[in-house]
């Protein structure tokens, strides 16, 4: 993987806040590698493009794939990670950067964001039979 560390702060508009962010490509090998069971190329087959990046909030640990364009908040909502207070005003500034070669990206990122004490996990979209079981049927008496 190509990687980069990017580290985010609010301290400059008075906030408090310290993101420290990998944000990753896969490199050409891992475009190269074919899968053991498929014997296609992996990352194709199950449907990444080199359009889309990984994002880790280092602090939490936790992270995903995202497509560098439409809206942060939803892409956050979509994969239920626990975040940092930055991380989404971190990821709406890398969707408007030149992703082209991670290596010009700056290491330090002062951002205009809320100050938050705690991290937060989105509670994404649940579906309305999520959590249920399912009900046996009972038999009609004839």
């Amino acid at each position: 993987m190509i990687t980069k560390f990017i580290e985010a702060t609010n301290q400059e508009a008075g906030g408090l806040n310290w993101g420290k962010f990998m944000v990753c490509r896969f490199d050409e090998a891992e475009w190269q590698y074919h899968s053991a069971v498929s014997e296609s190329r992996l990352l194709p087959t199950v449907g990444w493009t080199k359009d889309f990046l990984m994002v880790v909030d280092l602090q939490t640990g936790e992270g995903a794939i995202f497509k560098p364009r439409g809206v942060a908040a939803a892409d956050l909502h979509k994969h239920k990670i626990w975040v940092c207070p930055m991380f989404e005003h971190f990821l709406t500034w890398l969707y408007a950067q030149d992703l082209t070669d991670l290596n010009k990206l700056p290491a330090l990122v002062q951002l205009e964001a809320e100050s938050a004490m705690y991290g937060y996990r989105r509670t994404g979209f649940v579906p309305a039979s999520a959590g249920t079981k399912p009900t046996k049927r009972k038999a009609k008496a004839a």
